[in-house]
């Protein structure tokens, strides 16, 4: 790690299948929106000879955001897969969006990778979502490393920053986060800037400069020597303390120089398991340059410090009814066991499903059993069916290379899968397994929509649920309160793409309409109501009359139909038909069109007529009772109220609360979680909480997560009721 030069020719960018997993690696970029995760992808991809100075491939498009709504928004909104070439070991790079409504994009690239690659900006520091990123990785023991960007930025700091992540990365341990490089600047410019122009390696005293375009090694100055030596001595020391050699820090405090082979050696063990957490600089190559700073020894650490995906653990399999199964981690010869962590769309191709594959060799044209279970929530039903592979590639931008195999370890795409979804698991025909589906964000933001015209409306339902399919962080909801289509979102940009992706790829227009919640209508106080249905216009005739008493029940109990007619006034067969016609009418509300609930209706007396009398007779004077009976009385329009739980930092606890309260929301209590962190739980009416997604981000500055579950309807208060009542008239 630092200690060789190497220069590498185009053809070594074009990774082909693997055939061995020890020869693959598998690292996830993880960072907030404008880190440089994708520059330094593009980098990488530079120096590994993928690609051409600009950051493109033959077609002309770029190997990352090359989707056409990306180049729209100027931001990542989907994972990328970015296969490469180093030293002999293929280097699939998964380019996840930093912006917090596409943490599912983010959450499939954790669950695709081995190893994670933390792109801190040096001008833009750390922010909370990346802290929360990086604890699910070592509550998992995920290795990861940090590297630090844009320090071609005025007052960029190397130093400063690097204190910086040991706060927020190393908080159990700061000596487990240390740079292996400093960066050198040459001389200032007309700003007062003086830009990065290579590196020096703590641990071999080497000097690599880029200032010609290329890295040249040299050994550093006199001058230099002296600042190297803190920082050399605490990385020696921060090694030593994660070495397996339980003798080596003994002998080095007693004065014996450790081999630097050692060291590198100890090095790249500790940061494979996960104890060790190096911090490495990136800045942009000089104009012409083949090789971008920091490049060649990031591609060093991936290749000879990240694990292999043998040091992998299985993943949880079972048989599709439940069984138990074992698995041996990463056996190209073993059962075949294959995960979709992203699907999408290509107007020539179909569908594409981007897979790892844990265990097993895929090949194509063979048939696969695919299971989809565990997403019956995300509108995703359960699903076992067989299906064909189609071809097998890796994508290089909108490129994709042909490939005759995928072995376990490695990623590639799959053509032509029409059932799979996001989330499936491949595996042998004659052998089904299923995979414990990765945990997934709950979509918070309801975004309610309806056909823009006919020929929309004919194309709306496929467009739908294609939409879900590629992506289970989104939730479809047919709400038979509304009558709505309702797409649940992470946020405005999530569904901002959504609309997009339904317009220019599935050719569907869609308006916005306000978002309704299920609101429910209740009598504040007995009444009673008499239904009279007779009509004689010749013939045979209807004659039902009816009357009851309504009276309130408690939250949760209802409709309760009691008869207590006598003296056989409505005869005992048209009884049921009353119920009928009150439950009826009950669904469709008696004030303001939402459903009657939590009621006692008494039937008490009534007339029948020995011919005109019949079922639907006493059905439509049953509904006219209650009807009359809600003419008279006082009622209470009734709300869905949630219970929400709001995990936040302890600086943001106080304008969460007084928020929350702003809502009309109870505070039912608070608890400390970990470091840190508070829980709060309150009680809110789900009208006041719409657009919760999109503020509590902002007011934590997106530091804060939360739940939401339906508790009961209750009375609204009479203002807002009036309120309500004035926006639906308008509506209509």
């Amino acid at each position: 790690m630092g200690d060789k030069t190497q220069t590498h020719p185009g053809a070594a960018g074009r990774a082909t299948a693997a055939d061995h997993p020890a020869s693959v690696r598998n690292v996830v970029l993880v960072g907030h929106s404008g880190s440089g995760k994708t520059t330094l992808v593009e980098a990488l991809a530079l120096t590994a000879g993928a690609v051409n100075r600009a950051g493109r491939v033959e077609d002309g498009g770029s190997i990352s955001d090359y989707d056409d709504i990306e180049h729209r928004q100027q931001r990542s909104v989907q994972l990328s897969l970015v296969p490469l070439e180093w030293d002999g070991i293929k280097i699939n790079l998964l380019d996840t969006p930093g912006y917090a409504d596409f943490v599912g994009e983010l959450r499939a690239g954790l669950r695709a990778a081995d190893a994670a690659l933390f792109v801190v900006s040096a001008s833009d520091g750390v922010d909370g979502s990346t802290r929360m990123v990086w604890e699910e990785c070592a509550a998992v023991g995920m290795p990861r490393a940090i590297v630090i960007t844009h320090l071609e930025a005025a007052r960029a700091d190397f130093e400063e920053m690097t204190r910086v992540c040991a706060e927020a990365f190393g908080a159990d341990d700061p000596d487990a986060v240390l740079p292996l490089y400093l960066p050198l600047r040459g001389a200032q410019g007309p700003d007062g800037h003086a830009p990065v122009t290579g590196l020096v390696g703590l641990l071999t005293k080497k000097l690599f400069d880029y200032s010609s375009g290329e890295r040249k090694e040299s050994e550093p100055g006199d001058d230099q020597l002296p600042q190297l030596e803190e920082a050399r001595n605490r990385l020696i020391e921060g090694i030593i303390a994660e070495s397996e050699d339980e003798t080596l820090m003994d002998r080095y405090l007693g004065g014996e120089q450790v081999d630097v082979k050692t060291l590198i050696e100890d090095l790249e063990r500790a940061v494979a398991r996960g104890a060790f957490h190096p911090v490495l600089a990136a800045a942009p190559a000089a104009e012409g340059a083949k090789q971008g700073i920091g490049t060649v020894e990031l591609l060093e650490l991936i290749t000879r410090g990240f694990p292999t995906p043998l040091e992998h653990e299985a993943p949880t399999v079972t048989t599709v009814d439940g069984g138990p199964r074992e698995l041996r981690p990463c056996d190209p010869d073993g059962p075949l066991v294959a995960e979709i962590v992203k699907t999408s769309s290509d107007p020539y191709v179909g569908r594409v499903s981007l897979v790892r594959v844990f265990s097993g060799t895929l090949r194509p044209d063979e048939t696969v059993h695919v299971s989809g279970h565990g997403l019956a929530d995300r509108g995703h039903e359960d699903h076992d069916v067989d299906e064909r592979v189609g071809a097998l590639s890796t994508p290089f931008g909108k490129q994709q290379r042909p490939v005759t195999h995928v072995i376990a370890g490695d990623l590639a795409c799959v053509a032509k899968l029409g059932r799979a979804e996001t989330g499936d698991t491949l595996s042998a025909k004659d052998d089904p397994l299923l995979m414990e589906p990765w945990q997934m964000p709950d979509p918070l933001l309801p975004l309610a929509i309806q056909a823009h015209s006919k020929p929309d409306e004919d194309k709306l339902s496929q467009g739908l649920a294609r939409l879900v399919a590629e992506d289970p962080t989104m939730r479809l909801e047919q709400n038979q309160d509304t009558h709505q289509v309702v797409l649940w979102c992470l946020g405005e940009a999530h569904a901002d793409v959504a609309l997009e992706r339904l317009r220019s790829r599935y050719g569907v227009q869609v308006d916005v309409v306000p978002h309704r919640v299920s609101l429910r209508e209740t009598f504040a106080d007995r009444s009673a109501g008499r239904g009279r249905h007779v009509k004689q216009s010749g013939g045979h005739g209807q004659y039902a009359i009816c009357e009851i008493e309504v009276e309130p029940l408690p939250g949760g109990s209802g409709i309760e139909f009691v008869d207590k007619v006598v003296g056989g006034a409505v005869p005992r067969q048209f009884i049921p038909s009353v119920e009928k016609g009150v439950r009826t009418q009950a669904a469709k509300g008696v004030a303001a069109g939402h459903p009657l609930i939590d009621v006692r209706v008494t039937l008490l007396d009534g007339k029948a007529h020995s011919v005109d009398s019949s079922d639907a007779a006493f059905q439509t004077a049953g509904a006219l009772a209650l009807r009359e009976a809600a003419t008279d009385a006082r009622i209470h329009l009734l709300e869905p109220v949630a219970e929400v739980t709001v995990l936040v930092g302890d600086d943001y606890v106080g304008p969460v609360m007084s928020d929350l309260s702003g809502r009309r929301g109870r505070v039912l209590g608070t608890e400390q979680v970990g470091s840190g962190r508070t829980l709060i739980r309150a009680e809110v009416p789900e009208i006041e909480i719409g657009r919760y997604a999109i503020d509590l981000r902002s007011l934590s500055h997106g530091t804060a997560r939360f739940d939401r579950r339906y508790v009961r309807h209750e009375p609204m208060p009479p203002q807002v009721a009036d309120r309500v009542r004035q926006q639906e008239r308008e509506a209509s």
